[in-house]
């Protein structure tokens, strides 16, 4: 039995959108499920703090710290995602 040409490509086109559909990585605390990108960046700001705290210590200036600290959050956010989830 042959199929019609629009009913092959809709099968092609629904196999395509679903090929990357899987389960989503999450950590369950106290029974409610929060999302792997929360806590890298929970860590992140941790380690953005830790971070602020080292360069006040050694007093080291930085130009504009308006975009130094959201940047540094961003960049320790995406590595953490990268070392434990990629």
């Amino acid at each position: 039995m042959t199929l019609s040409r629009s009913m092959t490509y809709g099968l092609v086109l629904a196999s395509l959108l679903l090929a990357s559909c899987g389960r989503a990585p999450s950590f369950d605390v106290l029974g409610s499920f929060f999302p792997a990108w929360l806590v890298c960046l929970t860590a992140a700001l941790l380690l953005t703090v830790l971070a602020r705290w080292l360069l006040l210590r050694l007093h080291i200036t930085l130009a504009p710290p308006i975009l130094i600290y959201p940047s540094l959050t961003a960049l320790f956010t995406f590595a953490l995602w990268l070392i434990f989830f990629r």
